[in-house]
């Protein structure tokens, strides 16, 4: 499970203007990333122009999954994770993220800041401690606790089981032993009796 990049972005009336982006590409190849991040950038700002307002989606793009969430003050974020990485990790991720970010930045720099001129410094710190989402989201790390749960009960039932029918063997095992014990028991009082 990955995330690869987190982006705010402003939506615009005819375009998505970029905000704040961070990104981990440590993935890729040294001559690959600066495409990659250009390749997610441009996806990003695609997805958020062709969102509607007060909108919440998951986009396929090749081997990625693009979390985009639209709020109705047009201020807009983007993850881009692989497809094992859990959705509803990502939008809480998003949330959080639009949340702190209209605290922390004027509304009015929304339309004409970029990257260079807006001051919110927490992407990179979202995108590295959401890496792992069991340990970020609390949701995520009790579903993960009550699968192992699950996973050492299934064990443990098919011990039992194993355990039962190796019981029923010996069970088995004890009725022919006393049937043939009270054979021989018959055999030997036939044999006492006769001499």
């Amino acid at each position: 499970m990955k995330l690869y990049s987190l982006s705010v972005l402003h939506k615009g009336a005819s375009k998505a203007n970029l905000l704040k982006a961070a990104y981990d590409l440590s993935s890729f190849s040294f001559f690959q990333r600066s495409s990659v991040q250009e390749f997610m950038t441009f996806t990003s700002a695609l997805i958020v122009e062709r969102s509607s307002h007060g909108s919440r989606a998951s986009v396929k793009e090749q081997e990625y999954l693009c979390h985009v969430y639209v709020r109705n003050d047009s201020l807009s974020a983007v993850v881009i994770a692989d497809n094992e990485y859990p959705s509803r990790v990502c939008f809480t991720l998003l949330d959080k993220v639009l949340d702190e970010f209209s605290k922390q930045v004027d509304r009015i720099d929304w339309p004409s800041g970029s990257p260079a001129t807006i001051n919110y410094t927490t992407l990179d710190g979202y995108l590295a401690k959401y890496q792992n989402p069991r340990e970020a989201d609390p949701m995520s790390k009790v579903q993960a606790e009550l699968d192992e749960t699950k996973i050492i009960l299934h064990n443990t039932m098919e011990s039992l089981l194993e355990r039962g029918e190796k019981l029923d063997d010996l069970v088995q095992k004890s009725e022919h032993l006393g049937n043939q014990s009270k054979a021989f028991y018959k055999t030997v009082s036939i044999c006492v009796c006769l001499f």
